[in-house]
């Protein structure tokens, strides 16, 4: 799969976890609801992947952990906050320096229409 298609992937579970639940639930929730949603849909997923970061040349745990991995390839990050901030955007970015991986997804399930509260970052630009 390319990376259009697995970020339309995830965000289809996305919109569909959101329709089902609706805003005003903890982000663990909807953290395992869209675990789960992207399992049905054959995707591979892992929850709460460490993030290491590389010192003189040794990876050390910093605490640094991702809301989901998907496809090995795509880092997504959940909020449910009033609105998106430029510091959760600075997060993707450490995230994706940190990872080495070419797609992180925000996504805010504290909104009305889901569309709305979606931002994708791609090699440290923003689409």
């Amino acid at each position: 799969m390319d990376l259009n298609e697995i970020s339309g992937i995830i965000i289809g579970a996305a919109i569909t976890v959101h329709r089902e639940l609706g805003p005003g639930l903890l982000e663990t929730t909807y953290e395992t609801c869209l675990a789960y949603e992207l399992t049905q849909r054959g995707v591979n997923v892992e929850r709460q992947k460490a993030l290491p970061l590389k010192y003189r040349g040794v990876h050390l745990d910093c605490g640094y952990r991702t809301d989901l991995l998907v496809e090995n390839t795509v880092i997504v990050e959940l909020k449910f906050v009033d609105s998106l901030q430029p510091i959760h955007e600075a997060q993707l970015l450490s995230y994706l320096k940190l990872s080495n991986r070419p797609l992180r997804l925000l996504i805010n399930f504290n909104v009305k229409e889901l569309r709305r509260g979606i931002r994708r970052l791609v090699n440290n630009l923003r689409e």
